[in-house]
């Protein structure tokens, strides 16, 4: 091997252990996409506080994706696209901006993009999912941890 490329390699090791003691372990596409976003927690945690009513879970992925896989039991279907998303939100949050809200969507990449947004818009508390119901660098997701799902 010549000198270059082990320097060059050497390089890219010592990127990826930066980044990887930046994040703190986190998967660097995650870290990178949930920038700004204050609170994100499991699966499982996002389960346990919705059931005890400590969160209001809300599913934000489309209708034909909550048909093919059900949806949190323990959460609310609100399709992120639609043009009164922002309403539709405060009025299950009783017109509450501050109320505990949780975003879980596929993989957690629009989780965390609309995180980023409704807090921008002037939500408080709002937490990201980041694994998802399907399973992402963040963890096994909804489906594969085996949690309650509402399939009507």
């Amino acid at each position: 091997m010549s000198r270059r490329r082990f320097l060059i390699g050497a390089g890219a090791l010592a990127l990826v252990g930066v980044g990887f003691a930046a994040t703190e372990g986190r998967n660097l596409f995650y870290a990178a996409l949930s920038e700004g976003v204050d609170e994100q927690i499991s699966v499982g945690e996002a389960h346990a506080l919705a059931d005890a009513r400590d969160i209001l879970l809300i599913d934000i992925r489309r209708p034909d994706e909550w048909e093919a896989t059900g949806s949190p039991a323990s959460g609310h279907r609100l399709d992120m696209r639609r043009d009164d998303f922002t309403e539709a939100l405060l009025e299950l949050t009783g017109g509450a901006q501050d109320a505990r809200v949780a975003l879980i969507c596929a993989r957690g990449v629009r989780s965390s993009r609309l995180t980023n947004r409704l807090t921008e818009a002037g939500f408080t508390n709002i937490i990201d999912v980041p694994e998802g119901m399907l399973g992402s660098g963040a963890g096994p997701g909804w489906i594969r941890e085996g949690l309650p799902l509402d399939r009507s």
